[in-house]
């Protein structure tokens, strides 16, 4: 997982390089609206895991950023856990020993989180069944009812 993270300068920033995430060829996303902090991770790990902070805390504010209106909407609908209610999407990443590794899988899990949102379903049609295969259903139907009734008890003449 090799991650694109680019440098794009214009004649407004000559001076002050701005870095970006490509979340799809045609949506980046400024570095500084992406806040990552190191933390120490959970769970065993024996001595170093006390000392060494590799874990990696992901915050990324939906409502602040550069996103489209319609990316955010959406986000915001989004019934995701990682989302909160003031709209900030958390990822703790700790699955790997180093920081670089867990940064990685932090930013991809972001990246999966806003490509999710930028597909758009195509709405479904709703089609009527053929006349033969209702008039299969209804044949099915009363066989198996018919087969149902000589479950019942015997009468016999009286």
């Amino acid at each position: 997982m090799t991650f694109s993270v680019t440098r794009l300068t214009s004649p407004l920033t000559s001076a002050a390089q701005l870095a970006m995430f490509v979340v799809s060829p045609t949506l980046q996303i400024a570095e500084d609206e992406i806040e990552l902090s190191a933390i120490r991770a959970q769970g065993a790990g024996g001595q170093n895991v006390n000392k060494v902070s590799s874990a990696i805390h992901l915050r990324f504010d939906i409502n602040s950023s550069s996103l489209p209106q319609v990316l955010k909407n959406r986000l915001l609908k989004l019934n995701d856990t990682r989302i909160s209610k003031e709209g900030i999407i958390v990822i703790k990443a700790q699955s790997y020993r180093t920081q670089e590794k867990n940064r990685e899988d932090a930013l991809e899990r972001l990246k999966e989180i806003i490509q999710k949102v930028t597909l758009v379903r195509k709405k479904r049609k709703a089609t009527k069944p053929t006349k033969a295969s209702v008039e299969r259903r209804l044949t099915q139907k009363t066989g198996r009812a018919r087969i149902k009734s000589l479950r019942g008890k015997v009468r016999g003449e009286s």
